[in-house]
């Protein structure tokens, strides 16, 4: 017996490859035209009604506020921890802070507690 044709194997409803149930095609813009038309209106009633919104549902609904966060968080967060550094840049990170943190701390001898002083207090 033959092996059946694809256009055997095709349903009498499916169009053949190449054919189109729509020859005109849809609208040039159309669905353009829709998602300016929607984010408009969302963007409108973001400004009218947003931060009231975004506080119900965090306090009404958790887990959608969270579901929304999630959504617009990147698929893949790329971490750096100190393992993944080489020495030279570990080495820079260590000078960077410590030209930072260095203007906070007194020098020992100039009337202040000194680095590593037990007995230094901190006041806000």
């Amino acid at each position: 017996m033959a092996e059946p044709t694809d256009d055997q194997q095709r349903a009498p409803h499916l169009f053949k490859p190449g054919q189109s149930g729509n020859p005109a095609g849809r609208p040039k813009g159309s669905r353009n035209k829709l998602g300016e038309e929607f984010i408009a209106a969302l963007h409108d009633d973001f400004q009218e009604h947003g931060v009231a919104a975004i506080q119900v549902v965090r306090a009404e609904r958790p887990h959608e506020y969270l579901k929304v966060i999630a959504g617009i968080l990147p698929r893949e967060l790329k971490v750096t921890t100190e393992s993944d550094l080489t020495d030279e840049q570990l080495i820079e990170r260590i000078q960077r802070l410590d030209a930072v943190i260095r203007p906070f701390l007194s020098i020992e001898g100039e009337g202040g507690a000194g680095i590593g002083d037990q007995s230094a207090t901190v006041t806000h």
